[in-house]
């Protein structure tokens, strides 16, 4: 054989070597492709899974705010019927006091105070038997001067306002401890 054949010999093991080489650069190629259209798929469904769980966070987040809405709302409607009921009390008791301190500016009442009969340091000497429009039987009263008893409205007035003041808070303390 000549040096001219195996030229063409070679040329052609270049050919094929190139062939070949292209073959498998286009099968890597192709490899690369699947890979990427793989990894595609994985993190398409990665994102997919993160907005699922962003979506029931965000359902979880807003339920528990419903929850507290309603909480704070049923603990602001406990504290108003609270509030109303204790303001009714108060009312109340000042009225009543109020008509007590008219009736005793008329004389239509008046107030007295039990005396003890046996009291030997009162220098006193009263009568163990009541008078025929008494309702004690036996027991001396004295009737208090309609100042003094006027004055003694007004402490047990401001006293009922306290104790209901007080109930009012020890009710709100209640509703809030809740």
């Amino acid at each position: 054989m000549s040096a001219f054949g195996l030229i063409p010999i070679s040329y052609r093991a270049i050919g094929l070597v190139v062939l070949l080489a292209v073959l498998a650069g286009g099968s890597a190629a192709l490899a690369w492709h699947f890979q990427d259209w793989r990894y595609g798929r994985q993190l398409a469904e990665q994102a997919r899974l993160h907005a699922e769980a962003l979506n029931r966070l965000t359902l979880a987040a807003a339920t528990r705010q419903q929850a507290e809405q309603d909480k704070r709302l049923a603990l602001e409607q406990r504290l108003s019927a609270s509030e109303q009921t204790h303001y009714r009390a108060l009312t109340d008791a000042q009225r009543d006091q109020g008509r007590l301190r008219d009736r005793l500016a008329t004389a239509d009442v008046r107030l007295s105070v039990l005396l003890d009969a046996n009291d030997a340091a009162s220098g006193c000497s009263m009568s163990a038997t009541s008078g025929a429009g008494g309702v004690d039987h036996g027991a001396a009263r004295a009737r208090l001067d309609p100042a003094h008893a006027q004055r003694i409205i007004a402490i047990t007035d401001a006293g009922d306002s306290g104790l209901i003041a007080l109930q009012a808070c020890q009710a709100y303390v209640r509703a809030i401890a809740r």
